[in-house]
């Protein structure tokens, strides 16, 4: 094998293969990534058996070949190399070293036999669908800070990713929960998407399928079974295992008749929260919320090292409510908003609260409240 490349998108393609990589692997060939060249591109592939993930990239083959080196090195490598440079692969089989050369830079890496490295068995997908980018975007941004990180309820460590009936129709939904809060977000159902199985997509694929959906103009080819999910690009394919378990009845968490109504510019609510809670001791991170007419009280009282309260002019027009909260809760939510203002809706100090973006109720937010 051999073949040259830009060094910016050997980066680009072994940043992805990398970060899918564990740093520590009990099987040698887990850390590496597969190099494949043939026609006028170069693939890598890396996997944890779990994830997948292929980058394809243009390249100057002079040999086609296969081989596979570790992938943290050669993104190290890739890394430090000079901005522009051009970079030589190359693997002669049998010297079992691929050489790297770039200007006056020359590396040796150790390699692995590609039969060696495992291929993520290729699934029958049920359903196949395109959706643009910003749509997934918003739906899996959006849900992820509420995943679990409880490793006993395995079942809320990711976003559940279904077709759901909301009241103008089917949406494309996810959702995540771990308990405390819940977030569910819905968009316009793409076409194809009806009959898709709902999936647990894994919190790691979630990050991963993060880097790919920075492009506003892309459309992303999503592929759905019972037990894979597949995002691709045309240079990009992240294939991965579902989590194997029942993602529990979310509806019955969400309250149906909250009556009072808090709204509240989301900027100015989200920087009080985070000032009083400067003072409160790490463990509880509570803060109060005291409601009057059209005035919202949010206050810390921690013995230990201090209190704090900040006065906000809020739209309330119910009675009076004390309530609280995890800090942490209220400015992950509150981190969510992407419109002016945050409405709350309450019922009493001890049921889950609801919250949501203005009027628009395709993003629905719940957080359980805390004793203060």
């Amino acid at each position: 094998m051999k073949l040259s490349m830009e060094r910016s998108a050997l980066l680009r393609a072994m940043s992805r293969a990398q970060s899918v990589v564990e740093r520590r692997n009990t099987i040698p060939i887990l850390a590496n990534v597969l190099i494949e060249a043939e026609g006028a591109e170069v693939s890598f592939r890396a996997t944890d058996l779990d994830i997948e993930v292929i980058d394809r990239a243009e390249a100057m083959v002079h040999q086609a070949g296969a081989t596979t080196v570790p992938a943290h090195m050669l993104h190290e490598i890739a890394r430090k190399l000079p901005d522009g440079a051009m970079v030589e692969l190359t693997h002669e089989p049998q010297s079992a070293r691929l050489e790297v050369r770039a200007g006056r830079s020359h590396f040796s890496l150790a390699t692995l036999p590609r039969e060696d490295f495992p291929m993520m068995a290729s699934a029958d997908y049920q359903t196949g669908f395109s959706c643009p980018a910003p749509i997934l975007r918003r739906l899996f941004d959006k849900a992820k800070f509420a995943i679990s990180t409880e490793e006993t309820r395995y079942y809320l460590n990711g976003v559940y990713f279904h077709v759901a009936k909301a009241a103008e129709g089917p949406v494309l939904r996810c959702v995540a929960t771990d308990g405390h809060r819940l977030a569910r977000i819905d968009a316009e159902l793409p076409e194809g998407a009806a009959e898709m199985p709902g999936v647990i997509v894994p919190r790691k694929t979630v990050g991963e399928l993060r880097k790919l959906l920075d492009d506003d103009e892309a459309k992303i080819a999503v592929s759905v079974s019972e037990t894979k999910v597949r995002f691709a690009t045309p240079e990009v394919t992240l294939t991965s295992k579902v989590i194997d378990g029942t993602f529990p009845d979310y509806s019955r968490v969400i309250p149906q008749a909250n009556p009072r109504r808090l709204e509240v510019d989301a900027a100015e609510f989200r920087q009080a929260v985070d000032r009083v809670a400067t003072v409160s001791s790490e463990r509880s991170r509570a803060v109060k919320m005291v409601l009057d007419e059209d005035r919202l009280v949010l206050s810390v009282n921690a013995p230990d090292s201090g209190a704090a309260e900040e006065e906000l002019a809020v739209a309330y027009g119910d009675e009076r409510l004390e309530i609280g909260f995890n800090a942490k809760y209220l400015l992950e939510i509150a981190d969510q908003v992407d419109r002016e203002n945050a409405v709350f809706l309450f019922n009493s100090s001890n049921d889950p609260t609801l919250m949501r973006e203005g009027n628009d109720e395709s993003a629905v937010y719940v957080v359980m409240p805390m004793r203060v």
